[in-house]
């Protein structure tokens, strides 16, 4: 069976999987990282992305071969090692943007993927837009795209705290 060396979170891994192995199945049976979901196992729902080499990638569409010497983030690997949560995650929190919670590590996923690639800024439009490939079944996106938009006034330092962003 292949080897498949990859960075995940940080940490080095060095792992035995079969060929047709996904990097979603890599990551939730092999390295125990279960945040990112599995939710519709034909790539429409979102709920498993996570961050390859710095963008944005459905994992349930890469195979975990595909991966070798990248550098893997998920879920786990956004806050940090004090607990302090990304701006991302903390603005979903403040802002209410979960409910059920099973879409919410994709969404957090590609929402920071979508901020980082718009320092200019981003209205109401585009990021509905840019969330198109990932679904919610409960939220009705409202507060999601605020605090989409609040955590990237933070992520581009045009405000110092998400306290002041939700005002």
């Amino acid at each position: 069976m292949p080897q498949v060396s990859l960075t995940v979170n940080g940490k080095p891994h060095s792992v035995e999987v079969e060929g047709r192995t996904l990097l979603v199945e890599l990551l939730r049976e092999k390295l125990r990282l279960t945040g990112t979901h599995v939710g519709c196992d034909t790539s429409q729902c979102g709920a498993c992305v996570v961050h390859v080499d710095g963008e944005s990638v459905k994992s349930c569409t890469m195979l975990a071969v595909q991966a070798e010497g990248a550098d893997v983030t998920t879920i786990e690997g956004l806050a940090s090692a004090d607990g302090t949560l990304h701006p991302m995650q903390e603005a979903f929190r403040e802002y209410h943007a979960l409910q059920c919670g099973f879409c919410t590590p994709g969404m957090v996923m590609s929402a920071i993927d979508l901020v980082m690639k718009h320092p200019e800024g981003l209205d109401e439009k585009q990021i509905r837009e840019g969330l198109e490939g990932n679904l919610c079944r409960c939220t009705g996106y409202h507060n999601i795209v605020k605090a989409i938009a609040a955590a990237a006034e933070v992520m581009h330092g045009r405000r110092t705290e998400l306290a002041q962003a939700a005002e």
